[in-house]
């Protein structure tokens, strides 16, 4: 009989790791307790949050396609996997927590890895977090009558960082409990919107019309709000020291997890487009309410408020988790900012925990995460970009980098993802220069923050 542990599957197929092989992992990653499952939640429950459903009514007022509709979620999750396909490259041959801030130092220099985790650690989270918090206070008003917005809001923040406090393990019971019932949720969505009685008012077959859609400037900017919508892929290069195996785990966590969501949002769409007729979604932002009423009846709108809520609770549940990772790494590196990097007994980083949670309290008490987060915008596309770029700098300067995974599709992979990264930084800054202008400068007054800390201070780096 042959045996099962020994017999290839199909993601030792796609994530090969070559014999010999090995990078030296630190002994605190011996212990690292987040399973490859786990891994995998927190790339689909930090991706799927409420951009897949409210874009639609926007696209379809200048897009009236299916098939075109379908084409630009699907384009857009194939550049995202092409970012998933480079980070997973850098994550096994660099293996330490700590995202674009750990790559771009190791790569170019600390002090731009410093401008990476300086945003991520203070806003590049906590605004996502505020955002995502306020949508659940805003959704979950409907269920409980007569609670503040903002008191739920609250609670979720508090309440998730209170669940990661405790330890890894019961956070990755947490996080996998709360995705696994999201997609599930998801699915049970999909699977009413395929069976319910409908005539769909648009077409998923091609037309001739539709390559001068696909070809138009509605197009190319519907992608920038789907690549929005597919952000998150990378969420498992945050807590690399916290995975088991992560040379083989990263790479499969941030690949498997992106195609996950890559067929939930075009199946989801599908379900939009098949069930409820296109001028009721035109310019609308609830389409997720407004399907759910087509497939559910009067109370279709609860359902998916309800479904939504559920999301939410994973997404944040993500974001409050993996965030902290950075500010550990950057406590590890720089002297004046090793507070930030102590742990309780149970291995929480409780101090970043603690500060994370009162910046996302601030934005929401001050209603500001929303700005914050335009502010932000062309910073984290740009760092992202700069990583994906790393990839091909390394293999430039350092071809003897043992590289237990090589990019597949390399060099177009990271180049189809570099070229719409650019067209996303022209967009935003053409759209919102002084905004965009604005969170450039504020992030540049990170480099102050680097030399007063100990900036100069050797980075670590894996030998």
């Amino acid at each position: 009989m042959s045996n099962p542990a020994a017999t290839p599957t199909w993601l030792d197929r796609t994530f090969p790791i070559k014999p010999g092989v090995t990078n030296s992992i630190p002994k605190q990653r011996a212990v690292a307790s987040v399973t490859l499952t786990t891994a995998t939640c927190i790339v689909v429950a930090n991706m799927v949050g409420t951009g897949v459903f409210t874009s639609l009514g926007f696209q379809v007022a200048d897009l009236p396609s299916g098939f075109v509709i379908l084409s630009l979620w699907v384009l857009g999750g194939v550049v995202a996997l092409g970012g998933a396909l480079s980070y997973a490259e850098l994550a096994a041959a660099l293996p330490r927590s700590g995202g674009e801030y750990h790559f771009l130092s190791r790569i170019f220099h600390p002090a731009l890895g410093f401008l990476a985790g300086w945003t991520s650690a203070t806003v590049g989270f906590a605004a996502p977090i505020a955002l995502s918090a306020m949508a659940f206070g805003t959704y979950a008003k409907g269920l409980a009558p007569g609670v503040s917005p903002l008191a739920l809001s609250l609670v979720l923040v508090w309440g998730t960082t209170a669940v990661h406090f405790s330890g890894l393990q019961r956070g990755s019971a947490f996080q996998n409990w709360f995705t696994f019932l999201k997609v599930v949720l998801i699915l049970a969505f999909i699977t009413a919107g395929f069976l319910v009685h409908a005539t769909p008012s648009i077409s998923f077959v091609p037309a001739r019309h539709d390559l001068h859609l696909m070809t138009g400037s509605a197009f190319a900017i519907s992608l920038v709000y789907v690549m929005y919508s597919y952000s998150g892929w990378n969420a498992s290069t945050y807590i690399v020291n916290e995975i088991r195996d992560p040379v083989r785990n990263v790479p499969r966590s941030v690949c498997t997890g992106t195609l996950v969501v890559l067929v939930l949002y075009v199946a989801l769409n599908a379900a939009f487009l098949r069930t409820t007729p296109i001028h009721t979604l035109a310019g609308q932002l609830e389409v997720g309410l407004l399907a759910g009423r087509q497939i559910f009846g009067t109370a279709g709108g609860q359902a998916v408020a309800a479904l939504i809520c559920l999301g939410l609770v994973s997404s944040v549940s993500s974001m409050v988790w993996i965030g902290p990772r950075v500010t550990v790494a950057m406590g590890e590196d720089l002297p004046g900012l090793a507070l930030l990097a102590t742990k309780s007994r149970n291995g929480a980083p409780h101090v970043a925990l603690i500060v994370q949670a009162l910046i996302a309290t601030g934005l929401l008490l001050t209603g500001t995460f929303q700005g914050v987060l335009v502010y932000i915008q062309v910073a984290l596309i740009l760092f992202s970009a700069l990583t994906v770029l790393g990839v091909i700098v390394l293999r430039i300067r350092e071809p003897a980098l043992p590289r237990p995974y090589r990019t597949w599709g390399y060099p177009v992979t990271p180049l189809l993802f570099l070229v719409v990264s650019a067209f996303m930084i022209f967009y935003t800054v053409q759209t919102m220069p002084w905004q965009s202008l604005a969170g450039l400068a504020t992030i540049m007054a990170g480099l102050l923050v680097y030399f007063f800390t100990g900036g100069t201070a050797a980075v670590r780096t894996q030998p």
